[in-house]
């Protein structure tokens, strides 16, 4: 993908961000300044994961960088310039220079969030390309996906080795293109139907080796096939069916490539009663021949 540069504020990175103390618990990190941050795509400055304290809140009329914020757990509530969300587990938010942000957690329920902070020249094109231009909030469809690579971008950020901020940079793109994949409107994981999605597509990855059908699938699932399929539709960029699939040549290409094993006794295992159609459902995912 080339990212094309666009002009950002001019921003002293030899100043560290001012953590915030109303916490009961952190992992933090903060990068050293690097030079000419302007040239460079993606910079991180700094980054971690708070336990908020029940009388956690956060006000700022602008942020001298770009940041991301992630609810991990708990609940709280949010306002973007003149935008009010109510912030639960899966929920995205960005901020930045020139917007005001009110973060403040729900002292019943305390909220669990990570965060990055960061600069760089294509900082504003990739929030906007996961639908989280500054001052913007998004749900993800899969926040098991998502939290992975927050913590290893802790991992790295708290090693800060020579190549901390290198890596730290490389894994901040792919979280915005996980939460660019996976981004749901605000509102959707609290509904009943992205609950169901959920139990549908836990049930899916961990029984792909033994379904034989979509029927099975939604039979286990205890809902009809079409409405199984308007689920991930709606909450999902690819079909069950899709899924399904993807699961099983996967399992397959390392079956075969562990050796001793014939085409067809693994076309047999995953169900397919046709070793021709084996092989054209694994060239369709993995664009190779399994022979």
């Amino acid at each position: 993908m080339t990212i094309l540069a666009e002009s950002m504020p001019k921003i002293d990175l030899t100043h560290p961000v001012p953590f915030s103390v109303q916490i009961a618990q952190a992992r933090r990190f903060h990068l050293p300044a690097q030079r000419q941050p302007d040239q460079q795509h993606l910079c991180v400055v700094c980054g971690g994961i708070e336990h908020c304290a029940a009388d956690y809140q956060i006000r700022r009329s602008s942020f001298a960088y770009y940041g991301l914020e992630f609810v991990a757990a708990g609940r709280g509530s949010l306002v973007l310039g003149r935008r009010r969300c109510r912030l639960v587990p899966g929920t995205a938010f960005s901020y930045g220079p020139g917007v005001p942000h009110h973060i403040r957690t729900d002292p019943d329920e305390p909220m669990v969030k990570y965060f990055v902070d960061f600069t760089g020249n294509a900082a504003r094109r990739m929030l906007r390309l996961a639908g989280l231009s500054p001052g913007g909030a998004i749900q993800t469809a899969a926040p098991a996906d998502v939290l992975p690579i927050f913590d290893e971008l802790i991992r790295n950020g708290t090693q800060n080795s020579a190549r901390s901020a290198a890596i730290c940079a490389a894994l901040l793109q792919a979280l915005l293109l996980k939460l660019a994949e996976t981004r749901l409107p605000l509102g959707s994981v609290e509904t009943a139907a992205f609950e169901t999605y959920q139990r549908c597509r836990q049930e899916l990855e961990s029984h792909a080796l033994q379904l034989r059908s979509l029927q099975q699938l939604a039979q286990r699932c205890g809902v009809d096939q079409a409405y199984l399929c308007r689920l991930f539709r709606r909450f999902d960029h690819h079909s069950p069916y899709q899924r399904l699939m993807r699961l099983k040549m996967s399992h397959a290409a390392a079956r075969l490539q562990a050796g001793g094993t014939l085409v067809k006794q693994v076309a047999a295992e995953l169900g397919f009663t046709d070793p021709c159609h084996f092989s054209r459902t694994f060239k369709s995912v993995f664009g190779l021949s399994p022979t």
